[in-house]
């Protein structure tokens, strides 16, 4: 006689199906809110988090803005105020507009292609939450 397994328990609230990090969006994110004009780091953190709902790692927004500077997409000029320490203003440039117009592109077939995978998951996960319900569950139609 085989021996029953456990279920396996998995913890998802940190798996990136949970969706809390898109790590790869940070950039179109960036560039797409300095478009509307310069901007202080901690601005751009904000912003991204009103974009995606829900708070960015701050120090990976500033590693990704010192690596598109590097790669020509922004710029960065300090800003001295007399009231307060001095902070980094970041633009974008005529490379990360261009850049950003190649986002829109490579994000609307990403959209496609998501609104496509989930229609095959949706149909793949009703299938699995049909055939592993118990019998007493089931809709007459189904048993």
């Amino acid at each position: 006689m085989a021996a029953k397994r456990k279920p396996l328990v998995v913890e998802l609230s940190n798996c990136p199906c949970a969706g809390v990090s898109l790590d790869r969006l940070v950039q179109p994110a960036i560039l797409t809110i300095l478009a509307g004009g310069s901007l202080h780091g901690y601005r751009i953190v904000q912003r991204i988090a009103e974009i995606e709902r829900h708070r960015p790692d701050a120090t990976g927004v500033y590693r990704s803005l010192r690596a598109m500077e590097k790669r020509g997409l922004v710029v960065s000029s300090w800003d001295l105020s007399d009231t307060g320490p001095a902070r980094r203003s970041y633009t974008v440039t005529r490379a990360g507009e261009e850049c950003l117009g190649r986002w829109v592109e490579t994000l609307e077939k990403h959209r496609q292609a998501i609104g496509r995978l989930l229609a095959e998951a949706r149909k793949a996960a009703a299938r699995t939450a049909a055939c592993c319900r118990p019998p007493s569950c089931r809709s007459s139609s189904q048993a």
